[in-house]
């Protein structure tokens, strides 16, 4: 009998363990997979819950619920990946595996930047890449009368990279909502040169900001927080002042990576960005948030890079030579306040280009513009992630890898 074993249980590891075990014979494979948390969160909701739009049931959920049967789960910390014994330590025990999947995801650490995590943590600094952070955000929002509030990303990459926009733009609305956006002044300010890592879509993004009265604060890399006086400052000196301030800090790989001599700086897998299998063991595979790749840290990019490597896994124990599929597919609902959204669907090389989708000149979506219709999938999606997505069921009409179909890809700069 061999063994292959998944750690981490969220998007990445679910999906791999519901794909596996139709795929892998019964008598011949036993698959584990290890998390040290019991609970599955909708990583996706927490956007939402600081504005009351989700409730905490919308996000949480039992995560041993969508492990399948014929799964061995394990509840327990991982200490070291040994990959030189192809062995796994554990908190109580040791894992052999003949194949490895790490999808151990990433995490934020508040503790880079010098005062970030002071006196003000979770009381005029917040981050929403948490259950606990968002919780405590929507307590915060629901009694504070105005100001200048600021949200903040640290540094590159971070998890769902449009989401800090999509928190300035839910501001915008949820204040005007309240009659008291003339009171709340709104400050993006991110280390990036604009507002999105594609230049296509920075434009539409900046735009957006303008008209919502959002100042963009660009090339701010920060160093430190005066919590005393309630400012970053940045290397160069550059200060900017909050009295409420939502930052998205660094974003770093499972210290289980750094322990077990696998990650790089930033404790992300070096992996082959075709294959996804690890650059350094022919035998370790790693998918989503855990991996170096140039590709979005997003539920849709996991989703698709689960299709494939199911596809490399199974090629890989058959000595067949791996496809170098993975396109860095990814597409993304932006939640531009106020009921609407916009879509973006983009890969390694193609950035974001209006169109429609998924369906080529039918849609019902439209690519790169707001509509309500955006909105209503973007809404609908917590639905498919907890009954298909994580499931391994596949999504209808969405492919793995981009389809350039129904795009206006002259538009495009590469």
């Amino acid at each position: 009998m061999k063994n292959l074993v998944i750690l981490g249980a969220g998007t990445s590891g679910t999906m791999m363990a519901n794909h596996l075990v139709h795929k892998l014979p019964k008598d011949q494979w036993k698959i584990t997979i290890v998390d040290q948390y019991k609970k599955h969160y909708y990583q996706p909701g927490f956007l939402f819950l600081p504005f009351d739009i989700y409730k905490t049931k919308d996000v949480i959920k039992k995560g041993k619920k969508f492990i399948p049967k014929g799964v061995r789960y394990i509840n327990q910390k991982i200490e070291e990946i040994k990959a030189d014994k192809n062995q796994v330590q554990l908190e109580h025990e040791n894992l052999d595996y003949d194949i490895l999947i790490i999808a151990t995801g990433t995490k934020i650490a508040p503790e880079e930047i010098e005062g970030m995590k002071g006196d003000l943590w979770h009381k005029d600094i917040f981050d929403f890449y948490t259950f606990e952070g968002a919780k405590a955000l929507r307590n915060k929002l629901r009694e504070w009368e105005g100001g200048k509030l600021v949200v903040h990303i640290t540094e590159m990459p971070i998890k769902c990279p449009v989401a800090p926009l999509e928190f300035a733009f839910l501001a915008d609305s949820y204040f005007t909502n309240k009659g008291i956006r003339d009171k709340v002044e709104i400050e993006f300010v991110t280390p990036l040169d604009g507002a999105f890592t594609k230049p296509k879509a920075t434009k539409a993004l900046h735009y957006l900001l303008e008209e919502k009265g959002i100042k963009e604060v660009t090339d701010f890399n920060i160093e430190r927080i005066d919590n005393e006086n309630k400012k970053m400052i940045d290397y160069s000196g550059k200060e900017v002042d909050f009295d409420l301030l939502v930052t998205v800090p660094t974003n770093l790989g499972d210290a289980v990576i750094e322990r077990s001599g696998l990650g790089d700086d930033m404790n992300f897998v070096p992996t082959n960005k075709g294959t996804l299998q690890t650059k350094a063991h022919k035998n370790i595979f790693a998918i989503g948030d855990a991996t170096n790749l140039p590709a979005s840290k997003a539920g849709s990019v996991a989703h698709f890079e689960a299709e494939i490597l199911t596809d490399n896994i199974l090629r890989y124990i058959d000595g067949k030579e791996l496809k170098d599929k993975f396109d860095g597919h990814a597409n993304c609902f932006i939640e531009t306040g106020h009921g609407k959204a916009l879509l973006i669907d983009f890969n390694y090389t193609t950035e974001p280009v209006e169109g429609t989708f998924p369906f080529p000149g039918i849609g019902p979506l439209n690519l790169l513009k707001e509509s309500r219709m955006n909105h209503l999938g973007k809404m609908a999606f917590r639905w498919i992630y907890w009954n298909m997505l994580i499931k391994g069921i596949h999504i209808p009409f969405v492919s793995a890898t981009m389809s350039k179909k129904g795009k206006k890809l002259e538009e495009v700069n590469n």
